[in-house]
């Protein structure tokens, strides 16, 4: 089944908005089974596995991260952070059969107690149809100054 470039950006608004709401394990349904999450450290980084990142993940650390933020026992999330995407309209970059590449510019404040920051960041999303739904294959998230100093990062931009 073939999708619009609507249903893409819907999809792409979606996702931030499960973020958003905490709704971790439905956004985690979203993934393949082989995807990744990828944060590069250098600016224009090419290579996850060669060069130190600030995140690279795959499902399994993704299925941890998930479990420590719904977890009841997780001390260091009382109170829970909470986060805000505000999206540009995603760029289509690439739509195939195989394949869909988007594009998104962002700003992303995350707070937690008296603390809040904001973050300016591109991701690209790597996409594929599987039985008639769009799912993740990899989401890569360049942040504009990635190579300052900031806190850590406890949600997913």
């Amino acid at each position: 089944m073939a999708v619009s470039k609507d249903q893409v950006i819907d999809f792409i608004y979606d996702e931030a908005r499960m973020l958003d709401e905490g709704r971790y394990d439905e956004w985690l349904s979203l993934w393949l089974e082989g995807g990744h999450y990828w944060m590069p450290l250098d600016y224009k980084q090419t290579d996850p596995h060669l060069v130190t990142s600030l995140l690279y993940e795959d499902m399994f650390m993704l299925r941890l991260r998930v479990e420590r933020l719904n977890g009841a026992r997780t001390f260091s999330q009382k109170p829970k952070s909470r986060c805000h995407h505000v999206i540009q309209r995603p760029f289509v970059d690439e739509m195939t059969e195989d394949r869909i590449v988007t594009n998104t510019s962002m700003h992303y404040v995350e707070t937690r107690l008296d603390e809040q920051f904001l973050l300016a960041l591109t991701a690209i999303h790597e996409l594929a149809v599987v039985d008639g739904a769009l799912r993740i294959a990899n989401k890569r998230v360049d942040i504009l100054n990635s190579d300052a100093a900031f806190g850590n990062i406890q949600l997913l931009p």
